[in-house]
């Protein structure tokens, strides 16, 4: 980030670095099973032939309970809809506005949607009936709060056995409440900060955010989205929350908008002439202008478009469900990382269960919310190293001097290791490891053999032969110093040296004759 604050120079007024979108899933564990789900029903003396009629009377009254609720509350019913494809979020926005709802709840709305339940099945093992998980559509209802102390935000609940929750957040929003409560100016459109008078006490009310505990204050929204969960399961059952999606955003806010048409320039450069179309206007299969460009009417979230709102740009990779992408609204530059699958990344940790003097090992990141706290360091990581591969588009560092350093051969701990031929044969395998997607993933030998295998560097040789060869290559790689390990794991990172060096090369082979002569000039 910090090379990248360098570029913009002093045009930078302010840096946030916190939590946008996040949404937590809150699951009962002993539930989540037939065998679990039976034992309930014996406990509350309830026969698995008489489940859906059980089940069935708890839903009635707790949509009974929400709806009158939401009649005290905002003065409306819940208002069913006919189809889950409606924006519930503009109903509820519209609703607020036409109210002049300042802050509480602002209605509650319902409807049909996928789900999972049990249904008793006969068994002939057995002799009686069953409990059998299946994927239904059962109704779910929508809560959507303007609060007093986090801001716009909604919950969601299956209204069916074993009742599932969803609550989405916004650490921004969080944040406007924060400041109106500290009597702190700001200016702000959605979920975007213009100006805030006190930067610093900003950005520690973002960091008191990662240390909240957050299983109380999830589950003080229970009594009003679930008000009859003690009747229905009794006083002894709790949810086990995770994180299901988050959206570590690091904004940097500039003096006007006009302080950031160099660097987007930079990124949409960047995006069509390092590297080749197929790795980076097709990295998610969407179709080009016959010009390798992005149709501007795309609304597909593609690796790299322009946006048509407020002429801002965004630069997006995607690997697998997380992505990392950079875009621009009016005066704020936002780096944005949204993490799906925690479980593709490895970090040190005790087990679940094991006591505090236990020693940390690298396991995958969890999804529950005691791993916020790591979380929010890997996807600020992540930021970091796609801002610093940013600053360094407009590197003035000669590349003749770049190109030296890694063509001539070298003694490395007695080991004489050969020189890069970065035009020749090594030009492919460069090209291949400076993919934008490595910035979140790492570079693995397997992800190289996909991407090597149908070029000359790859072909003739099998899937054995191609893995010893990378492996062998990036040795290489490691020798000059363009890319290190990643501690324990078989996962590679690009250096700075290599950042730099792999950016010189797309950009001198996606030049014409004439720019390379003017510079030569």
């Amino acid at each position: 980030m910090n090379e990248l604050v360098a570029r913009l120079g002093n045009t930078v007024k302010g840096v946030l670095k916190g939590f946008d979108r996040i949404v937590f899933k809150g699951t009962i564990l002993p539930l989540v099973r037939e065998e679990g789900a039976m034992d309930f029903l014996k406990a509350r003396r309830i026969l698995n032939r008489d489940y859906k009629r059980w089940m069935q009377a708890q839903s009635v009254a707790l949509e009974q309970a929400v709806d009158a609720y939401a009649r005290d509350h905002c003065g409306n019913a819940i208002k069913y809809l006919g189809t889950w494809r409606t924006e519930k979020e503009k109903l509820a926005k519209r609703q607020q506005s036409a109210a002049k709802i300042e802050s509480g709840l602002i209605g509650a709305w319902s409807c049909l949607e996928s789900g999972r339940s049990y249904q008793a099945h006969f068994s002939k093992q057995k002799g009686y009936p069953q409990l059998r998980r299946y994927r239904t559509q059962c109704k779910h209802l929508y809560l959507y709060f303007d609060h007093a102390q986090y801001g716009w935000m909604s919950v969601r609940l299956q209204t069916w056995f074993p009742y599932h929750i969803q609550i989405a957040m916004n650490g921004r929003e969080w944040l406007r409440r924060r400041l109106e409560a500290a009597d702190i100016d700001f200016l702000c459109q959605g979920n975007k900060f213009l100006h805030i008078d006190d930067y610093s006490r900003a950005q520690r009310f973002l960091d008191q955010q990662v240390k909240r505990r957050w299983v109380p204050l999830l589950n003080s929204f229970l009594p009003v989205a679930f008000p009859t969960m003690t009747e229905a399961l009794g006083p002894h059952l709790s949810y086990y929350w995770t994180l299901w999606q988050s959206e570590w955003a690091t904004d940097l806010i500039v003096e006007k908008p006009s302080d950031l048409n160099a660097v987007m320039d930079s990124l949409l450069r960047h995006a069509w002439i390092t590297g080749n179309s197929t790795r980076v206007l097709r990295y998610m299969g969407r179709p080009v202008t016959a010009a390798g460009k992005p149709y501007a009417q795309s609304r597909n979230d593609v690796t790299s478009r322009v946006m048509d709102f407020h002429e801002g740009l965004r630069v997006r990779h995607w690997v697998d469900h997380n992505s990392i992408k950079m875009y621009n609204e009016h005066n704020n530059l936002r780096t944005e990382m949204t993490m799906n699958t925690p479980g593709m990344f490895n970090v040190y940790r005790r087990a679940q269960g094991e006591p505090d003097d236990a020693p940390k090992k690298r396991r995958p990141l969890r999804k529950g919310v005691a791993g916020i706290p790591l979380r929010t360091k890997v996807s600020e990581e992540i930021n970091e190293r796609f801002m610093k591969a940013v600053s360094s588009f407009e590197d003035h560092t000669p590349v003749r001097s770049l190109i030296a350093e890694h063509t001539q051969s070298r003694i490395k701990q007695g080991r004489r290791v050969r020189a890069l031929d970065i035009s020749g044969k090594d030009r492919e395998l460069l090209q291949a490891i400076s993919d934008p997607v490595f910035t979140v993933a790492g570079i693995t030998n397997a992800a190289l053999r996909e991407k090597l295998h149908s070029t000359s560097w790859g072909t003739g040789r099998t899937d054995k032969q191609l893995s010893a060869r990378i492996t062998r290559h990036l040795r290489l790689l490691r020798d000059h110093g363009l890319i290190r390990k990643v501690p324990n794991r078989r996962r590679y990172q690009l250096t700075d040296k290599g950042t730099q060096l792999t950016s010189a090369l797309n950009a001198m082979l996606a030049a014409s004759t004439d720019q390379l002569m003017k510079i030569a000039a």
